[in-house]
């Protein structure tokens, strides 16, 4: 597929979002739709994505809005792919780019020549080969698969031992989504949301606070946080460990597999429910928290309760309590 080159007299936001889950005006977006306030070009936002599927340059002259490049280089499964990263092109912007670019972004190349709103995405910025552009790629790329001759700038990367340590002080959310291999991120900070999105291997330290989101959707490999993380940390996990301090809101909804520890007992929300740690789990807690054995026993653990059935209590006109037992087809039903 030939380059694309177009020219926005505004800003547009979900440019180049490989989940087309995007909304205007409180409308869902068919991903056939044109891109508006195209000064020159009618394209469509599945023309960008499918260029940057084919390994094509994507070059818009003009500032655009938030999310850009929203899950570029995965090949979702919600789309009938296999879930997996897959290469991708190169997207250039001269302009300015808004809040949340490359959040749950695993390949490709970002070329900005403006500034970048933070919070950032699942990038880093990189020494940039192209003139007058700042170059980025994503963390997952990095750690999965080099940096081959690029140099980070700021943060530092041992790769030797396969560790990224973060500590620009900028706010990025989904950091290591879609990790599937062994490699460390340290944040010297705070994280926005979604921290180990989808990660199946690997492992996410945050020394500050976390956003929502934080472990959503987890598939393997450990988030650690030393802080506080925000509303529906663990939602939808299916494996790995969560490790935090304390959480504000519920933790585990839906979650199918997988633990989370808590220092601070928190509040956990169905089928998420107490649990009993074994000596393996304390072994995991000293290793990731560097921390001894009673440390590692002041965390509470939290896993998919079992499946137990439901009583009411029932206050007979004699006086006396009987326990009946719920149908829960019935239940369900309401």
């Amino acid at each position: 597929m030939e380059d694309i080159s177009f020219v926005l007299s505004a800003p547009v936001d979900n440019l180049c979002d490989y989940t087309f889950n995007f909304y205007y005006l409180n409308q869902k977006l068919d991903p056939g739709t044109q891109i508006p306030y195209q000064a020159e070009g009618s394209y469509t936002y599945r023309d960008l994505v499918e260029a940057l599927k084919k390994g094509a340059d994507v070059h818009i002259k003009g500032d655009v809005g938030e999310r850009l490049a929203f899950g570029m280089g995965s090949d979702l499964k919600h789309l009938g792919g296999t879930g997996r990263p897959e290469t991708a092109g190169r997207l250039f912007v001269d302009g300015n780019v808004g809040a949340e670019a490359g959040m749950g972004m695993v390949a490709g190349v970002l070329y900005v020549s403006g500034t970048l709103k933070e919070p950032l995405g699942n990038i880093i910025e990189l020494g940039s080969d192209e003139d007058s552009y700042r170059k980025f790629r994503s963390i997952t790329d990095i750690l999965c698969n080099g940096p081959g001759e690029d140099t980070l700038v700021i943060n530092s990367l041992d790769e030797d031992e396969n560790i990224l340590t973060l500590s620009d002080d900028i706010l990025r959310g989904t950091i290591g989504a879609r990790m599937d291999c062994r490699g460390t991120v340290i944040v010297e900070g705070d994280v926005s949301n979604g921290t180990g999105l989808l990660m199946r291997r690997g492992t996410v330290y945050v020394r500050g606070n976390a956003g929502m989101n934080t472990g959503s959707r987890l598939a393997g490999g450990t988030v650690v946080v030393s802080g506080r993380v925000d509303e529906f940390a663990g939602a939808y996990m299916r494996s790995g460990n969560l490790v935090i301090n304390e959480a504000k809101g519920y933790v585990g909804a839906k979650m199918t597999g997988g633990a989370i520890y808590s220092k601070k007992k928190v509040t956990p929300s169905p089928p998420a429910a107490p649990g009993k740690k074994s000596s393996e789990n304390t072994k995991m807690l000293r290793r990731v928290l560097g921390a001894g054995r009673l440390e590692a026993m002041l965390y509470n653990k939290y896993e998919v309760g079992s499946k137990k059935d439901n009583f009411v209590k029932v206050h007979m006109r004699d006086g006396s309590v009987v326990m009946r037992k719920i149908d829960n087809k019935i239940q369900e039903d309401f």
